[in-house]
């Protein structure tokens, strides 16, 4: 059932994407944005559309910020994978954007990817002006400097420091550079009924360091093919990881512990929060 409901809203947040982007111009850079946004679990625009169903908010509102959300995390990866970052030529079994194109072409991809993200969560469709501009102001927070930028910054440093990073650093370097968007899209049903977020909050904190102990696991033991992407670059780079740090055994069993911690969050909401949980336990048994 989840997985049928998380490819309902991927496909919904597809079609919501090729409506917003046909209206723009046919240029390499529009092209590549529609590119960028292809593909992948669409899990944070899906954390968008479940918390706001679960406030009762009317998916027409919701889709606007789920769509938005979906937006920055493309430009995080077109960026990402430049060759000044992490040099990528792999995304979802394709060839990235700077390399379908040229670095260029990506750089703006990414830049104009950004701002529509802000654009769709402020759209007159999304609810009140109070509601639209606390969705934008903690958007902004946790995708820049205090969030997911922070995070990437962390790492970049990473790569070059004679020590590797301790449990504690990797911790907040992926709540940043992972769990700020994550937290950012399981708190946004509750900012669309304007109620307290923080039973979500706390679901997401847990959900977004289960996802990404996920990851470091994937890189180890995942198959390329099905990630869609080169596998093992921080081994390769001698890079600190949950799995270095902890071993494989515990990072999967610290992984579980927080997938329960996530679930706990939402007892508040009964039988509703159901999908989110579930959402909860897919993430450490996903398999790209």
């Amino acid at each position: 059932m989840f997985k049928e409901i998380l490819a309902q809203d991927a496909a919904r947040i597809q079609a919501q994407f090729d409506l917003v982007l046909s209206a723009l111009d046919d240029l390499d850079v529009t092209r590549a944005m529609a590119y960028a946004t292809q593909g992948g679990k669409r899990l944070r625009g899906f954390l968008v559309l479940e918390s706001a169903r679960l406030h009762g908010i009317d998916p027409a509102q919701a889709i606007w910020p789920a769509t938005g959300i979906e937006a920055l995390h493309a430009y995080s990866l077109v960026h990402d994978d430049l060759p000044c970052m992490d040099d990528d030529e792999l995304r979802r079994g394709r060839p990235t954007v700077h390399v379908k194109w040229d670095e260029g072409t990506a750089v703006l991809a990414g830049d104009a990817l950004q701002t529509l993200a802000f654009e769709l969560c402020t759209r007159a469709e999304v609810g009140s002006a109070e509601v639209r501009a606390n969705l934008a102001l903690t958007l902004a927070k946790a995708s820049g400097a205090q969030g997911m930028v922070l995070g990437q910054a962390l790492d970049i440093a990473a790569e070059t420091t004679p020590d590797p990073l301790t449990l504690e650093q990797i911790t907040q370097l992926q709540a940043g550079k992972t769990g700020a968007l994550i937290e950012w899209s399981a708190c946004a049903g509750a900012r669309l009924a304007q109620v307290d977020p923080a039973p979500l909050r706390r679901y997401a904190q847990a959900l977004g360091l289960a996802f990404q102990i996920a990851d470091d696991i994937l890189d180890v033991e995942g198959d390329a093919e099905k990630a869609g992407k080169r596998l093992q670059k921080d081994a390769d780079a001698g890079k600190a990881t949950f799995v270095s740090l902890l071993g494989l055994d515990a990072a999967k069993a610290r992984a579980a512990q927080l997938v329960e911690q996530a679930c706990s969050a939402l007892d508040g909401y009964g039988l509703q929060a159901e999908t989110l949980k579930d959402a909860a336990r897919f993430v450490i048994a996903r398999d790209s």
